[in-house]
């Protein structure tokens, strides 16, 4: 039976907002396993198996190509789910997005390749990848509302970047899985080895779904609902009264998103292809700096919950705009432990961009609408990212291969979140001195 937030003391709210934070984290880690499992086997193996008719950069570039597709059906999630979650509640949507998700991404594991079927196995890798997209449009603003509509207001901005471990967590298990099967012959992997990651996306969804299932609806939207207040067509009202709040969300999104795509997906297969690292560096330098960000996302969502969470996504895209260039010269100069070194060093700043992204959308968009707004600025934001690896890839042939080039592609990124971070902080200030704050609502 499901407990009226009225009628528990703060205490028992307390625990009950860390119990749904820590099933959102879990929900969300595992389906970031799910999504970033493809982009880690586009980065190292996918170009062999799906496009084998091509050259390897060129194989490349069509896996990238593969990889971002999944970010062009975000936005239909965005308005499916987030019709589902701001009408008949987060709970529900939450779930639909994890089965969808867990299905597809096992799927991929089952599918045959260009060997055996031809052209039909690259058409079916996107046709999943699009399912993907569908899932994850779905899956983030329902997992940071979850979280943080349970927390105390004062607290929201911390609670919202709970959720956020999900990613370094996904990378984590992702990455550790590829490093134990990289101790295979590269002809092993082709044959088949590099399926189990995506096969193993069937128990995770067993894990997520379980947990998500004993999770309570938020007291916010219990609220919403209670006093008639649920939007009759989530997407119009956002599209009517918000449409300047969703640009600069995207924009305040971009670097989040985008600096993972850039910092981990392309940057692995730079470093292999271009550099001649190894495969196990590449990777071992993704797995420490997940390491860190459990501790760094957690910092950095109590620091917003001090100062705002809008002041530390724009210091987070101000750090990383300052060390763009000299973190790909390093780069471009690097040892493996050098390499790892910087990429640890390098994705500081932009956690902290990540980290505080869900209090700005939170305290950006209103309860009614809430899911939808932040999902469908998320998902734009993740179109643009979702391509940085082809785009990059493309910069980096039209340059010759410079060293600079990936780090044009993230001090852009910067810019464009500086400028979205700062317009978000001026509209939720003017809303708060106005009284009409569109934070939800206690």
């Amino acid at each position: 039976m499901s407990i009226s937030p009225a009628a528990v003391n703060p205490a028992q709210r307390s625990r009950m907002a860390r119990r749904v934070a820590g099933a959102s984290f879990v929900g969300t880690a595992l389906e970031s396993y799910d999504f970033y499992v493809f982009g880690t086997a586009a980065a190292l193996i996918l170009n062999r198996v799906f496009f084998p008719e091509v050259d390897p950069l060129t194989g490349t570039l069509f896996a990238f190509l593969s990889l971002g597709m999944g970010f062009v059906a975000r936005p239909l999630g965005a308005v499916l789910f987030g019709h589902i979650g701001d009408r008949i509640g987060r709970k529900r949507s939450l779930i639909y997005t994890i089965v969808l998700m867990g299905v597809a991404t096992g799927v991929i594991g089952l599918l045959p390749d260009y060997g055996t079927i031809g052209i039909w196995a690259p058409i079916l890798l996107v046709a999943l990848r699009l399912l993907q997209g569908l899932a994850v449009g779905g899956e983030w603003g329902g997992a940071v509302l979850i979280a943080s509509e349970h927390a105390e207001p004062r607290k929201r901005a911390l609670y919202a970047a709970i959720p956020q471990i999900g990613s370094p967590v996904g990378t984590i298990l992702v990455t550790g899985t590829f490093l134990i099967l990289t101790q295979v012959s590269p002809q092993a992997m082709e044959a088949g080895v590099w399926r189990i990651p995506f096969l193993l996306a069937f128990p995770f969804m067993a894990v997520a779904l379980y947990l998500r299932l004993a999770i309570d609806e938020t007291p916010v939207f219990k609220d919403v609902a209670g006093h008639d207040q649920v939007a009759r067509v989530p997407l119009l009202e956002v599209l009517r009264t918000q449409p300047g709040a969703v640009v600069a969300a995207m924009a305040a999104a971009l670097l989040g998103i985008g600096s993972y795509f850039l910092m981990t997906t392309y940057t692995q297969a730079y470093g292999t292809t271009q550099l001649g690292l190894s495969e196990s560096t590449v990777l071992n330098a993704a797995l420490v700096g997940s390491v860190l960000q459990l501790a760094t996302i957690p910092a950095f969502g109590f620091l917003a919950m001090r100062i705002g969470s809008a002041k530390v996504v724009a210091a987070g895209a101000i750090g990383t705009l300052l060390i763009s260039f000299p973190l790909y010269y390093l780069i471009s100069i690097a040892n493996q432990p050098v390499y790892i070194l910087t990429i640890l060093i390098g994705g500081i700043f932009p956690t902290a961009a990540w980290a505080a992204l869900g209090g700005l959308m939170a305290d950006l968009f209103p309860a009614r609408t809430g899911f939808t707004a932040m999902s469908l600025a998320y998902s734009f934001a993740g179109i643009l990212a979702g391509f940085t690896p082809a785009v990059t890839q493309l910069f980096s042939d039209a340059t010759g291969a410079a060293w600079w080039h990936p780090g044009a592609v993230l001090a852009v990124m910067s810019l464009i979140t500086i400028g979205g971070a700062l317009a978000a902080g001026r509209m939720i200030s003017t809303r708060s001195l106005t009284g009409t704050s569109t934070a939800v609502a206690a």
